[in-house]
C-alpha cells in the first residue's frame, strides 16, 4: 500500500470524527442539552443564593415541582400529539374552586371531592378535545377562548363564594396529608408525581396508545392511513390534560386553601416554557415524561432563585416570557435546520481498500464468468408485487414475498396466478425464515423481527438489544434488521445493516463505509435478544452452516462471506469463507446438494472502487451533490453464484440484458426451481434447475414433515 493510503487509512480508521454527529444526534441532544442546562442553572443560583439547595428549600421545591409537573405532563401530551393547551392556568383556577367549595361550603368528604375535582377537570379537558379532537378546530385559538371563558367563570365564582370559602377552616387529617403530609420526609405531592411519571414513561414507551400519540404528533395523515382513530386520540389526550391539572389543584387547594383573583394566572406561560426547555418539540411528535421533569425544574429554579433575590413579579414573568421566546425559536430553527447541520458533521467517511475483483468478462474464463441464464426466467406476480426483498416457500409449496407496501403476499401453488394478502405489517419486509411450527419470521425495516403465525397473525418477537457501552447515541434500537435464520434449538441469528441510519437512508452508510452493522441473536425460548458480533461493514445475508454450530453471513460493503462460529469449540470465533467477490452480497440460502446460494445485489466499479480508498472526496460528494448521482454499484446486472463451505465457486447465474432481473437480492431452492427475489423488481422469478433434487424443501429437509 503507498505510503499516503497507508496515513489515510490511519486518520480514517482511528479519528473519531463521527463523534460530534453522534453528540448532535437526535436521542443525544434532545436528553442531554436539558439535563446539562439544569446542572448549570442548579449551580449558578446554588453560588449565588445561600442555603438555596438546603433539605428545607428542596422539599418546598419538591412540593411546588409536584403540583406544576402535574400540569407539565398533561401540556407534555397534547404537545407530543400535535396541539396545545393554553387553558391550563383557568383549568387550574376552576378545578381548585371546586374542590374548596365541595369541601368548605358543601362539606362533602375528602374522597368524594377528589372524584369529583378530576371529574370537573376531566370535563374541563373535554370541552377542549371535542373540539379540537372532533371538530378540528386550531388548538392555539380554540384553548386561547376556553382560556377567557374559564377564566371569567371563576372570576364571577370567587365573587359569590369566596367568603364562605374563606370562612371555613376544616381541620381534616386525610385532607391536611394531601396538603402539607410526608413519608420518610420525602412531600405526598411528590410521591404521586413520581408513580403517575413512572406510569406516564411506561404509557409512552412501551404501550400502544402511547405509540398512537407519538405517531399523530409526528404525522397526522400518516396516523389516520395506518389505521389510528386519531381524533378520539387527540380529544382523550387534552381529557387526560385537564385531569392532570385538577390533580395539580387537588394538592395546591390543600395545601394553602384559598381562592384568590390571581391563582392560575400566567400558569400557562410557566408550563409552555417549562415544556420547550424539557426539550419537548412544539411541532408535535417528539417528548418524553423525563424531558417534562427536567423542564419543570429549571423554571421552579429560575423563578424561586428570582423570588429568593428579590425580583418583583413583574420581572419573574419577563424572563419567563423571554426564555419562552429564546426556547421557541431555537426549537423551531433547530428542527428546521438540524438535517443540514448533522449531515455536514455526522457523516464520516472512512478508508476502504478494496483488491482487484476477479474477471467475469465473457471469454477470460473463471468461476464469475457472464452468463445468460436468467434470460428466459419465468414471472410470476409482474406487475402486481412491489419490491419482493425476499422470497421462500412453506411445506405447501405456496409462494411468500414482501412488498413495499408493508405486507406480505402470498401466490398459491401449482401456478401461483391466485395471490392474497397473508398478513399486513406496515413496514418493509426484508429476510423470512419458517419455524418448526410453521411461523414466518420476518425482518421488517425499521421495526425489528416479527413473527407470522399460520393463521396470519402478526406478532412482535423483538424490536431492541443490548446497549453497546462505548456508544454515545443509544444504538438499542433496531434500525435496520434485515435477513435471518433460524437453528435447530430455536435460536434466531440476524443481521442489522445499521445502527446509525434508518432504512432509507442505508445508501448513506455505504457511503461511510464503517463498521456500522451487527449480528444479532433471538432465543424463541426465553425472548432475550442479544448482540452476536459488532463493527461489521452491512452485513446482509444470514445462513445456518450444515454444522449446525456457526452461520455464514454477507458483508455486502466488505464483498466478502464470513462464518460466526457460535457453538462448539470454535464458539465466537470468525473466519472467512470468501473474500474479494466481485460484486456486493446479499442473501445467503441452503442449496439441495448441501451447498449455498448467494445473490449479489450489485457489481463493483473501477470509479467505486477508487472512492472507497478517498474519504474525503466521498465526504464532499455527500455535502455537494444528490443522492442519486452518487457513485453507486453497478445494480442492473442480477447475478446468482453457488458455492461450497470452503468458499468454491461451483456455479453462476447471469441476466445480462437486465430484462427480468436487474437486481437480485434473495434466492430460494423448491423442488428444482429456483426463486428469484429483488427489492427494487416489481415481479418474481422462477428458474428450473438442471439436475436439482425435486424433492428438496427447505424446513423439510431441516425441520421434517409435520405429520
Amino acid at each position: 500500500m503507498p505510503m499516503r493510503d497507508t496515513l489515510t487509512s490511519l486518520r480514517y480508521r482511528y479519528w473519531p470524527d463521527h463523534l460530534l454527529g453522534e453528540i448532535l444526534s437526535k436521542r443525544w441532544t434532545e436528553t442531554a442539552i436539558p439535563v446539562i442546562l439544569l446542572l448549570i442553572v442548579g449551580f449558578a443560583l446554588s453560588r449565588s443564593i445561600d442555603h438555596f439547595l438546603s433539605p428545607a428549600s428542596l422539599a418546598d421545591t419538591a412540593r411546588q415541582a409536584g403540583e406544576i409537573g402535574f400540569i407539565g405532563l398533561g401540556m407534555a401530551l397534547v404537545v407530543i400529539v400535535g396541539g396545545i393547551d393554553l387553558s391550563v392556568g383557568s383549568i387550574f383556577a376552576l378545578t381548585d374552586f371546586c374542590a374548596l367549595y365541595l369541601l368548605d361550603v358543601l362539606n362533602w368528604p375528602v374522597p368524594a371531592v377528589v372524584v369529583a375535582t378530576l371529574a370537573c377537570g376531566a370535563l374541563l379537558g373535554a370541552v377542549n378535545g371535542v373540539l379540537i379532537g372532533y371538530l378540528r378546530l386550531r388548538a392555539f385559538i380554540t384553548t386561547l377562548i376556553t382560556l377567557i371563558i374559564y377564566r371569567s367563570t371563576f372570576d364571577l365564582l370567587i365573587q359569590r363564594y369566596s367568603n364562605s370559602i374563606a370562612a371555613a377552616f376544616p381541620d381534616i387529617p386525610s385532607w391536611n396529608f394531601i396538603g402539607g403530609g410526608d413519608v420518610f420526609g420525602i412531600p405526598s405531592v411528590a410521591l404521586v408525581y413520581i408513580a403517575i411519571a413512572i406510569f406516564g414513561h411506561i404509557f409512552m414507551t412501551r404501550l400502544r396508545p402511547g405509540w398512537h400519540i407519538t405517531a399523530i404528533g409526528g404525522s397526522r395523515r400518516s396516523a389516520y392511513n395506518s389505521g389510528i382513530p386519531v381524533r378520539r386520540t387527540i380529544a382523550l389526550c387534552y381529557v387526560a390534560s385537564g385531569v392532570l391539572t385538577s390533580i395539580a389543584a387537588l394538592f395546591f387547594a390543600a395545601r394553602l386553601g384559598t381562592v384568590g383573583g390571581d391563582i392560575g394566572v400566567g400558569l400557562e406561560v410557566i408550563v409552555l416554557t417549562a415544556t420547550v426547555l424539557g426539550g419537548i418539540t412544539l411541532g408535535g411528535g417528539k417528548g418524553s415524561v423525563a424531558k417534562s421533569l427536567v423542564g419543570v425544574l429549571i423554571v421552579l429554579l429560575i423563578t424561586n432563585g428570582l423570588t429568593t433575590l428579590n425580583a418583583r413579579g413583574g420581572v419573574n414573568r419577563m424572563a419567563l416570557a423571554g426564555i419562552l421566546l429564546i426556547a421557541a425559536m431555537v426549537d423551531i430553527r433547530w428542527q428546521k435546520n438540524r438535517t443540514r447541520i448533522i449531515s455536514k458533521v455526522y457523516v464520516a467517511p472512512t478508508y476502504h481498500a478494496l483488491p482487484p475483483p476477479p474477471a467475469t468478462e465473457i471469454g477470460k474464463g473463471g468461476p464469475f464468468e457472464q452468463n445468460d441464464k436468467l434470460r428466459d426466467v419465468e414471472l410470476i406476480g409482474l406487475g402486481r408485487i412491489e419490491a419482493p426483498e425476499d422470497v421462500i416457500l412453506d411445506r405447501n409449496d405456496n409462494l411468500y414475498a414482501g412488498s413495499r407496501h408493508g405486507d406480505i403476499m402470498r401466490f398459491f401453488a401449482p401456478d401461483y396466478q391466485r395471490m392474497e394478502v397473508f398478513a399486513h405489517i406496515g413496514g418493509q419486509p426484508l429476510g423470512m425464515a419458517f419455524d418448526r411450527q410453521d411461523n414466518l419470521y420476518v425482518c421488517i425495516g425499521g421495526m425489528g423481527l416479527y413473527r407470522i403465525t399460520p393463521d396470519g397473525t402478526v406478532e412482535k418477537a423483538t424490536d431492541e438489544t443490548n446497549r453497546s457501552m462505548h456508544s454515545v447515541n443509544d444504538d438499542s434500537r433496531l434500525r435496520l434488521a434485515d435477513d435471518l435464520d433460524i437453528t435447530d434449538d430455536g435460536l434466531i441469528f440476524f443481521s442489522e445493516a445499521t445502527v446509525r441510519y434508518e432504512m432509507d437512508e442505508w445508501p448513506i452508510d455505504g457511503l461511510e463505509a464503517r463498521g456500522n452493522g451487527r449480528i444479532i441473536c433471538y432465543d424463541t425460548k426465553t425472548g432475550a435478544t442479544h448482540t452476536a458480533l459488532r463493527g461489521l461493514k452491512f452485513p446482509n445475508g444470514i445462513c445456518v452452516a450444515s454444522d449446525g454450530q456457526s452461520i455464514l453471513f454477507a458483508e455486502t460493503f466488505g464483498c466478502s462471506i464470513k462464518r460466526l462460529w457460535f457453538a462448539g469449540p470454535k464458539k465466537g470465533q470468525v473466519e472467512v469463507v470468501m473474500d474479494n467477490l466481485p460484486g456486493y452480497p446479499d442473501n445467503i440460502n441452503l442449496a439441495s446438494d448441501g451447498n449455498y446460494w448467494l445473490a449479489l445485489v450489485g457489481m463493483r466499479s473501477p470509479s467505486l472502487d477508487l472512492a472507497w480508498k478517498m474519504p474525503g472526496f466521498r465526504r464532499r460528494m455527500a455535502k455537494r451533490v444528490p443522492v442519486d448521482e452518487w457513485l453507486f454499484p453497478n445494480i442492473n446486472t442480477g447475478c446468482v453464484v453457488k458455492f461450497n463451505e470452503q468458499g468454491k465457486i461451483l456455479e453462476s447465474f447471469w441476466d445480462l440484458r437486465g430484462e427480468n432481473h436487474p437486481m437480485i437480492t434473495s434466492m430460494r431452492e423448491h423442488r428444482g426451481y429456483l426463486y428469484l427475489g429483488g427489492i427494487m423488481n416489481n415481479r418474481i422469478g422462477r428458474y428450473r434447475l438442471e439436475n436439482a433434487d425435486p424433492n428438496f424443501v427447505q424446513y423439510d429437509k431441516r425441520w421434517g414433515k409435520l405429520s
